[in-house]
């Protein structure tokens, strides 16, 4: 997933996205790190929160945009 690098392009730090999606930061880092796998609703919070498609947080394509 590409949750660290959409988190470091915005200048986020962990425990900012963490507030910002309403989680603990030991998730967004297990996230991050692939120790854990999110959750289809959580999926999507994270794929609107930075406007990308659900695709591109997957890297299923290299296309962020929203079709």
């Amino acid at each position: 997933m590409r949750l660290k690098f959409l988190r470091e392009k915005k200048g986020l730090t962990q425990q900012r996205l963490a507030i910002e999606l309403n989680m603990n930061q030991n998730t967004v880092s297990r996230y991050e790190s692939g120790k854990r796998q999110a959750d289809y609703a959580t999926l999507i919070k994270i794929a609107d929160y930075f406007d990308v498609s659900l695709d591109y947080l997957l890297e299923r394509t290299d296309n962020p945009s929203r079709l």
